[in-house]
């Protein structure tokens, strides 16, 4: 790293560099680099990066990476006892609501709760042909023994996406009203939207106990919230101004336009956001299987874990199904719901 310890002496920082030395383990290219007799000089072409890792070689006061990542899981746990004393209260209804659920799921005979689920697709999609395919798909799954996993997955997804909607509609509704908060929120979307599955579990894990089913419901919530969201304060941006002209010709107040004209004429969109809070939803209940998510995910797992082959085909099989009949339910309900916009 000659090149850089002559940068540091040029600007004149050598002594500042040795004072603050601080030097740990050393990390594995030092080792190899040292196994091999030590650091060769480099050649004006094949100059590293001027990363932490080369910048702390040539001076020790620089922090090297691992310094850095040390950093911030120490930040974090220093204000885990904060957030726990605050978050745990608030998050322990939703470890109720998903424990109920999954009891109540479980508890009712599939004799009951079949028929039940039918008048329940029926009554939403008011399609003969999307109900005999929800019919068909669950006497398939209940055939292959794979119900009550499959029971247990769609309560999961009942509750977030319920809990979804009902803090996500809102937040919509007031970005649709406020340029200002819309600017704040983009990023913090953006953010949830691109962050991978797998890095929502890792904060959750040293907040709360992995038994606890809040747990993988958070990471489900703040995975599936987002396309809500988004369509909800599109829906309500898209509402044509000459009609909310009109609606302020009649007199009515902002409550009364929101109820009676920008939400049922926003409908389409928030509805769509629901079929895609749906879909998200199901995609993260398989990932939280790692945390103790039960349903189809632990299948999945399973057959990772054990290399059963069949095993994690058959569940994904399932879970595809899963999905297809979320996905025709929703589907059939907003196209009922823009039928009878233009009717």
């Amino acid at each position: 790293m000659a090149t850089y310890e002559g940068l540091f002496d040029g600007m004149g920082l050598r002594a500042w560099c040795d004072d603050g030395a601080k030097d740990g383990p050393m990390t594995m290219s030092e080792l190899l680099a040292k196994a091999k007799g030590g650091e060769l000089d480099t050649a004006w072409y094949d100059v590293p990066f001027p990363s932490l890792d080369n910048l702390h070689a040539a001076c020790k006061a620089v922090p090297r990476t691992r310094d850095m990542t040390s950093g911030v899981e120490q930040a974090f746990l220093d204000v885990k006892a904060a957030l726990q004393f605050v978050l745990d209260p608030l998050t322990q209804p939703l470890s109720w609501l998903l424990d109920g659920s999954l009891f109540l799921f479980g508890a009712i005979p599939w004799w009951v709760l079949l028929p039940l689920i039918l008048v329940a697709v029926f009554a939403v999609s008011r399609s003969l042909g999307v109900t005999l395919f929800v019919a068909v798909s669950f006497l398939f799954l209940s055939f292959i023994d794979h119900y009550s996993y499959s029971v247990q997955t769609l309560s999961i997804i009942f509750v977030c996406t319920v809990l979804s909607v009902l803090f996500g509609v809102p937040i919509g509704i007031a970005m649709s009203k406020s340029d200002g908060l819309q600017r704040g929120m983009i990023p913090i979307l953006d953010m949830l939207q691109t962050l991978p599955s797998f890095v929502y579990l890792i904060p959750l894990i040293f907040l709360f106990s992995i038994t606890e089913s809040k747990l993988y419901g958070i990471a489900i919530i703040l995975y599936a919230i987002v396309p809500v969201i988004r369509l909800t304060d599109l829906g309500i941006r898209l509402v044509d101004r000459d009609v909310i002209e009109a609606a302020d010709a009649f007199g009515m107040n902002a409550r009364q336009k929101l109820f009676g004209v920008e939400i049922p004429l926003a409908l389409p969109n928030i509805m769509a956001g629901v079929n895609q809070t749906i879909m998200m939803a199901l995609a993260m209940v398989v990932i939280a299987s790692l945390v103790s998510a039960p349903g189809l995910g632990v299948l999945v797992l399973r057959g990772i874990r054990n290399l059963e082959l069949g095993v994690g085909l058959v569940s994904g099989v399932c879970i595809v199904l899963l999905a297809v009949i979320l996905d025709r339910v929703s589907k059939a309900s907003l196209s009922r719901i823009n039928a009878s916009q233009k009717s």
